[in-house]
């Protein structure tokens, strides 16, 4: 059965379930919501902080300092183009804004005890319009498909639909993540759910999201 208990943002954590504590973002102001973790069974769980780290001028900062390349892949037998832009940032590789740097700061702080290690790569990725998307995926590759890890997704600019539906088939969870939530999936999550944001004719302006990940998890 899936249940919430809330959480603080500490860098020293008296308790994981104490409801009277708002989480904190890198600027040291609280948000305007509560950080609550939602438990999806099997060890997995996810995180959902509202307005975290606003930030409509970084989405500009972004989308003219990232380096944005385009891939193709290998779908369905034929080769597409991949529908939105994407950026990697590698351990010790300085991040396009300072703001960034410190936004990976403070969710070492609060997940570092629990992750064990800190935050390492930051991968990024630039919804142009409403036809950009990323199909329902999970980690196969990389330390995220055999063991537990948490990966924090901040997003900038236009409000999109990320959807965490059960490996295997189940109910599919929706959060409509805005300018500067933060979206954090953990323990088994990367291989027990799969996630997805898809096509939407709703919306006008582009979307960047941040995904910090520790060492060795993609």
């Amino acid at each position: 059965m899936l249940g919430y208990t809330s959480v603080p943002v500490l860098a020293i954590q008296p308790s994981l379930f104490d409801p009277t504590i708002l989480p904190a973002g890198p600027d040291g102001r609280s948000s305007t919501g509560p950080l609550r973790r939602r438990d999806l069974g099997s060890g997995a769980w996810v995180e959902h902080c509202p307005a975290w780290l606003p930030g409509t001028a970084l989405l500009d900062v972004l989308l003219g300092a990232v380096p944005w390349r385009a891939e193709r892949r290998v779908m369905y037998e034929r080769v597409v183009e991949v529908p939105r832009l994407l950026a990697f940032y590698s351990e010790g590789e300085e991040l396009p804004d300072r703001r960034l740097e410190e936004a990976r700061d403070a969710l070492d702080d609060r997940y570092g005890e629990e992750l064990g290690e800190p935050f390492a790569t930051a991968g990024l990725c630039l919804y142009r319009d409403g036809r950009d998307s990323v199909a329902w995926h999970g980690d196969t590759v990389g330390r995220g498909a055999r063991e537990d890890t948490v990966v924090a997704i901040v997003s900038f600019g236009a409000t999109r639909r990320l959807l965490l539906r059960p490996v295997g088939g189940g109910p599919s969870l929706r959060f409509e993540l805005a300018d500067g939530d933060l979206l954090v999936m953990g323990g088994s999550c990367q291989r027990t759910w799969q996630h997805a944001v898809p096509k939407t004719t709703s919306v006008l302006g582009p979307r960047s999201s941040v995904q910090f990940r520790p060492r060795g998890v993609r």
